[in-house]
């Protein structure tokens, strides 16, 4: 499957290669999904944190290092975490498939965050 013009007008300003693992990773993707948020204006990361729905203003969203995606079934989008799991593990083939280094959020030990992914900040310094 490949991403939707939505996504895809999304993605402006994303780093080339996420754009690359995000694409990769709706082909692979047993759940198809759509791109919410690509880069984000410092104004929206404001937003974001004070709605806690962020804990920085550091994002790698205001560098374009960074997208979140949601689950579309059944053609409307899900919030739980089913589906973010084989999201996610599309993602993680796509990334080696790429050679292109990503972390999914819902990796993370604290502030789980099931729809982003970014560029390791290792090979991919803001």
């Amino acid at each position: 499957m490949s991403l939707d013009t939505i996504s895809e007008r999304r993605l402006v300003g994303v780093h080339k290669d996420l754009i690359g693992v995000v694409r990769r990773a709706a082909i692979l993707s047993e759940v198809p999904f759509r791109v919410t948020e690509g880069v984000r204006t410092k104004a929206r990361q404001a937003e974001l944190v004070a709605a806690g729905a962020s804990k920085t203003m550091n994002s790698r969203h205001l560098t374009g290092h960074a997208v979140d995606v949601v689950p579309m079934v059944g053609g409307k989008p899900r919030w739980d975490w089913p589906p973010f799991y084989q999201i996610a593990a599309a993602f993680k083939a796509a990334s080696a498939d790429l050679g292109v280094p990503i972390v999914w959020g819902g990796d993370w030990r604290t502030f789980k965050d099931g729809p982003h992914f970014e560029l390791d900040r290792k090979e991919y310094p803001a």
